[in-house]
């Protein structure tokens, strides 16, 4: 089965994705950077499909650097995850399961590949918890340790 047909089956019956979780600190406060979703404009983590040849907290890299501009340490551990519905294309809902790795963010270039299609913003963890709509992200994200 070719990389893109793996993808699509997964689209199809649902599947992995990996999602980075941008962090700074802000004087004593943890920050986590948001960006918008192209389509709904929701607040959501960089994330992605589950691709063959990269290590999940790589392609969790790869997306926050697609989707945000982000470059910075990434670590390998997961420190949790979530479960979405996610729509597709043509309308229909598909389960997938999000890993989630910090990405100690140390800059966000000016230029990436999808900034003309969302916007980023930098929330405390309550407020982030508050703006996004996945209640498994929300608990994740309140109650996020250093």
């Amino acid at each position: 089965m070719t990389d893109s047909a793996k993808r699509a089956t997964a689209k199809t019956i649902g599947g992995r994705q990996y999602a980075a979780l941008p962090l700074r600190r802000q004087g004593s406060e943890l920050q986590v950077m948001l960006l918008t979703s192209r389509r709904t404009r929701r607040w959501v983590l960089p994330k992605g499909w589950a691709e063959p040849g990269l290590c999940p907290h790589e392609l969790a890299a790869k997306e926050a650097y697609e989707e945000a501009g982000l470059q910075g340490r990434m670590e390998p551990l997961a420190v949790g995850e979530y479960h979405y519905d996610k729509e597709l294309r043509d309308g229909r809902f598909v389960p997938c399961t999000v890993g989630v790795f910090p990405l100690w963010v140390e800059r966000q270039l000016d230029d990436w590949p999808e900034r003309a299609e969302r916007e980023t913003g930098w929330f405390s963890l309550a407020a982030a918890a508050k703006l996004v709509i996945e209640p498994e992200l929300s608990v994740l994200l309140r109650d996020y340790r250093v």
